[in-house]
């Protein structure tokens, strides 16, 4: 291989081969990101509040339906992220020609995904939440239904989006979905303000606009998507590609099997909290929307994470992507130290904006500072040094360390210390915070051992 001469800066870091990403480039990628995981906290925090308005039964109706709709949105990110690794790896290895055909199969494949999902879920609601939930009230089933059968119509254009978002995280510019998913968020906060305070259309008032947003948001990114110009030219296919679809599904499937367990592990993990009564599930839920907030600096790096290790995977520099991986890893130490220091500094006061009694309102205190404390230490290596892993093809050993500990320590444990050693939330959280410390043993030890470096095939 020819050395090249660096004129972003040599660095005597690489032996003279050209740095992949300047300092400016990663700022530049992990901004939007930011952003955009800010966006989706605050508005969905938001969106909650008006929900509410609507009603008892509306608002049971759509909480439920929200957790199979995580579970879907899980399926769609895991989707992407095969399709993400595999075109930055392509464009590492400055395949053109590859990476193109990959973006082309991401669309296609994310569009085709999506549409078989949402017709299952259009179809199949009743049974669905049936089988979910079991015997509810029939006020609550049918606001359920009526929620979840709108909702399914915006599924095709939830999954194109991520596909092309996924393409533009590949490509370095994240400020695109930062802006789409900016004006998508405003469609969805204006249109539920108008249509449940206005048009008083009750369930159907909350699942309206998501659909509106998300059909402008695939139109948008679908365009962006296809001008010329960009790092990709994404091709305009009808027709599936065996290698390639195998490739994006041989990461994504593993993503999409660890993440939806993983999503089915918390709603175990919440199912246990809803027996300690009504004071430990309100300072659980209060506890968990706090924690959002913390973690968001750490969510968007380990997207970034994808992208600038799977460029050097596929450019077969795996000092580099040492290198990276070490710089996103302490930038994310950084950053979650700053948000979770903040909350804990301002703990009281954040949660004294719920309306909580004296012992909720303890307990929700005393689970933040568990969560806080914590996750300044473990978070990054639970979650973002995985990303690393993944982009370099290393998605089997990812998923099987990530359920085994979930039933392992987040389960068992839960329900050895929380349910018969009668600790409670308190027991649960620790149980979590024990899960990461399994996952930060196992990553961090599976990375000093280069074992990933043997997963990508060119």
């Amino acid at each position: 291989m020819k050395t090249e001469t660096i004129s972003r800066g040599n660095s005597p870091l690489f032996g003279g081969r050209k740095p992949l990403f300047t300092q400016k480039e990663l700022l530049r990628l992990t901004g939007p990101l930011l952003v955009e995981q800010l966006l989706e906290v605050t508005v969905g925090m938001a969106d909650t509040m008006m929900v509410s308005r609507c009603g008892e039964a509306a608002i049971s109706g759509v909480s439920l339906v929200d957790m199979i709709n995580n579970l879907i949105i899980v399926l769609f990110a895991a989707l992407a992220t095969g399709g993400a690794v595999v075109v930055s790896q392509f464009l590492g290895a400055r395949e053109q020609e590859n990476a193109n055909k990959s973006s082309g199969q991401l669309i296609l494949l994310s569009g085709v995904f999506g549409l078989l999902v949402g017709a299952f879920c259009f179809v199949l609601a009743r049974p669905m939440i049936r089988l979910c939930y079991g015997a509810i009230d029939a006020d609550v089933l049918d606001a359920s239904v009526l929620y979840l059968r709108v909702i399914a119509l915006s599924y095709p254009f939830l999954a194109v989006y991520n596909g092309g978002a996924a393409l533009f995280r590949s490509m370095g510019n994240s400020k695109i979905s930062m802006q789409i998913s900016f004006l998508m968020n405003v469609i969805n906060i204006v249109g539920n303000a108008v249509c449940i305070f206005g048009l008083k259309m009750g369930v159907e008032g909350v699942a309206w606009p998501s659909v509106v947003s998300r059909v402008a948001a695939a139109a948008l990114i679908l365009r962006k998507c296809y001008q010329k110009g960009n790092a990709i030219t994404v091709p305009k296919t009808t027709r599936l590609d065996a290698r390639m679809t195998k490739r994006i599904l041989g990461i994504g499937i593993p993503s999409a099997f660890e993440n939806s367990l993983f999503e089915a592990g918390r709603i175990l993990v919440v199912s246990m909290i809803s027996t300690f009564g009504t004071v430990q599930i309100a300072a659980n839920a209060v506890a968990n929307n706090l924690d959002g907030m913390g973690v968001i600096p750490g969510k968007a790096l380990s997207l970034a994470m994808i992208t600038v290790v799977g460029r050097c995977v596929g450019a077969g520099d795996s000092e580099q992507a040492i290198h990276y991986t070490r710089k996103l890893t302490l930038w994310s130490y950084i950053a979650m130290g700053l948000s979770n220091g903040a909350i804990l500094i301002f703990l009281r006061p954040l949660v004294g904006i719920y309306a909580l009694s004296g012992e909720t309102m303890e307990l929700a205190i005393l689970l933040v500072r568990i969560h806080a404390a914590c996750a300044i230490l473990l978070w990054t290596l639970s979650f973002v040094l995985p990303n690393a892993l993944r982009a370099a093809n290393d998605v089997k050993f990812t998923m099987v360390v990530s359920v085994l500990s979930m039933a392992v320590w987040r389960l068992g444990f839960s329900y050895i210390i929380g349910v018969r050693m009668g600790m409670g939330a308190v027991g649960v959280w620790i149980a979590m915070v024990v899960d990461w410390i399994c996952r930060v043993i196992c990553f961090v030890a599976r990375f000093q051992s280069g074992a990933w470096k043997t997963k990508y095939k060119a």
